[in-house]
């Protein structure tokens, strides 16, 4: 049995839709030939020197409705794995910390995607701050007086938690207004403020970046009357193809992403704008762009991780 396991962290597989997840569709792929064990972050220990996981082996069936079967629950030994895939949806915060700190003592003997230490080093928002000339204006902040003069310079503003994920907390402000913002950063501490892109109503465009190379993309455009363009605010796939400026700047930053030893990233465009979120926790988007193009990246990242 040993090294044909493929193990993912993540959240429930009950909590999930098979319509669209990625962790679902990247195990679906794989299962004819390893063991898939799945298990929640907060499952994970360290035992006797030994980094070990309370879990289950499950099998995944798109035709069945219910997608998932549990077939053995079991305490499992990680380094008898030949791949973990961290997968559980931010929020980054301690306990997902943790987790990565836990997985580093194992790097060393079972390949991690993506690497935990890599997980850190890049925080999904901040990490953009070396991409600013190709994004709208951007601060990261929690002072409020620098908040207050960029709400005057541009007007219309999305605010931001660095650390959340899927749209999440998202404002969206006409004028400044001290009491929402100093509210937001209670909660947050440091925020993202960023210049509006009206053209987010024809959507995002996602990129999917898989061992340092640009291998596909997808549009989500919003809800009406919602500037959201995460599917799971309700967002609706569309199948796009990047500019070239899109494709330069996503090649430059996939070069930069391989060697932070990031193997699955995502990265988001409005308007021919990089729009701030360097997505390394949980990337999401495969299944969608599988079913608008037929074209199957699940293989090609298994082809990828095994190479």
């Amino acid at each position: 049995m040993t090294n044909k396991i493929i193990a993912v962290q993540g959240n429930h597989p009950s909590k999930l839709n098979p319509k669209s997840d990625t962790s679902v569709f990247l195990a679906n792929e794989i299962q004819s030939k390893y063991k898939i064990f799945y298990y929640d972050p907060k499952n994970l220990s360290i035992i006797n020197s030994k980094v070990a996981a309370e879990g289950f082996f499950i099998k995944f069936d798109y035709n069945n409705k219910k997608f998932f079967k549990i077939l053995k629950k079991q305490k499992l030994n990680l380094e008898l794995c030949k791949f973990i895939l961290i997968r559980q949806d931010p929020p980054f915060n301690l306990e997902y910390i943790s987790t990565t700190y836990i997985l580093d003592q194992i790097k060393h003997k079972v390949k991690i995607i993506n690497d935990p230490t890599s997980i850190r080093n890049v925080s999904e928002k901040l990490y953009s701050a070396k991409y600013q000339k190709f994004m709208p204006a951007t601060i990261f902040s929690q002072n409020l007086d620098e908040i207050k003069s960029f709400f005057k310079k541009n007007k219309k503003v999305i605010v931001k938690p660095i650390h959340s994920y899927s749209g999440n907390d998202i404002l969206l402000m006409n004028s400044y207004n001290s009491k929402t913002i100093n509210k937001f950063i209670k909660k947050h501490d440091h925020i993202m403020c960023q210049k509006f892109l009206p053209k987010i109503s024809k959507g995002d465009k996602r990129v999917f970046i898989i061992n340092g190379k640009v291998v596909g993309a997808i549009s989500r455009v919003p809800k009406k009357g919602s500037f959201l363009s995460n599917m799971s605010k309700g967002a609706v796939p569309i199948n796009i193809k990047l500019t070239k400026s899109e494709l330069k700047i996503s090649k430059l930053i996939s070069k930069d992403l391989k060697k932070e030893n990031i193997f699955f990233a995502g990265i988001d465009f409005i308007d021919q704008k990089l729009n701030g979120d360097i997505n390394v926790t949980s990337p999401t988007g495969l299944k969608s762009f599988y079913d608008l193009s037929g074209i199957n990246l699940a293989k090609l990242f298994w082809k990828e991780l095994k190479a």
